[in-house]
């Protein structure tokens, strides 16, 4: 069996994002999460305020029972399926907008007082074949809720580069996805210049998104059993029902 790396993986299913967020159709990229039934309630609370602090992506939710399929991801007896939108579903806007975008990385990023500060940690796309947020989650390395608290903590983010000459454009999409209800930029480079003290390829700009699995995040650090499956496919988002 080959190995395949999660660039290659997430190049896959960019191609297949046809989200528009001027009309608000299309298909986006989605993450998995089960916790056990009598917890969902609590758990969709946490991602309610987890939206509202501007640490998720998007709004937009999917809900499943135990025995029940979500584009092939089966519900477990005593679980339920909550399905939220994934922070690659940004790449696949940008790129059918016509902007080159180059995932680069997913890691931490440490925030004070409500600003984003530094990575303190990354695994880059083309050199794992695990998702990074699925592996620093497992190591308990976020403080979600202390960020949601207090302004400071540490939150899950990622790094994607785009050609600097794209700038303008750039913004303008960006713009055009906070219109459409997603709250996923953290931060944006200059040109040629360091993104929170990740180096940034010559010509291009780094751009900071904020991870889809926070939320994931928080319910797990409240101390509710949860588990995960970051960037799981594709979903037409008219099948994310559930608005936080």
């Amino acid at each position: 069996m080959n190995l395949k790396f999660m660039s290659s993986k997430i190049e896959e299913l960019i191609y297949g994002i046809t989200f528009d967020p001027n009309t608000g159709d299309g298909t986006v990229a989605f993450n998995t999460s089960f916790v056990p039934s009598a917890d969902l309630d609590r758990a969709l609370k946490l991602l309610k305020l987890v939206y509202a602090s501007g640490l998720n992506v998007a709004p937009f939710v999917e809900i499943a029972e135990a025995g029940e399929t979500f584009q092939g991801n089966n519900v477990p007896a005593g679980f339920s399926g909550i399905f939220t939108i994934c922070s690659i579903t940004i790449d696949g806007v940008l790129l059918k907008a016509g902007i080159p975008v180059n995932p680069v990385c997913g890691g931490i990023v440490q925030v004070s007082d409500k600003k984003p500060v530094r990575f303190t940690e990354i695994l880059r796309y083309d050199s794992t074949t695990l998702d990074p947020h699925d592996v620093l989650l497992s190591q308990e390395l976020t403080s979600v809720l202390d960020m949601i608290h207090s302004g400071s903590g540490k939150v899950l983010a990622s790094v994607r580069e785009v050609p600097m000459v794209a700038k303008d454009h750039l913004e303008g999409v960006l713009s055009d996805l906070i219109d459409a209800g997603f709250k996923g930029i953290l931060e944006v480079g200059e040109p040629n210049t360091d993104l929170l003290e990740m180096p940034v390829s010559r010509g291009h700009i780094g751009v900071a998104i904020i991870g889809g699995m926070n939320a994931m995040a928080a319910v797990k650090e409240s101390g509710l059993d949860i588990r995960t499956k970051a960037i799981s496919g594709l979903a037409d988002i008219d099948y994310m029902k559930y608005k936080l």
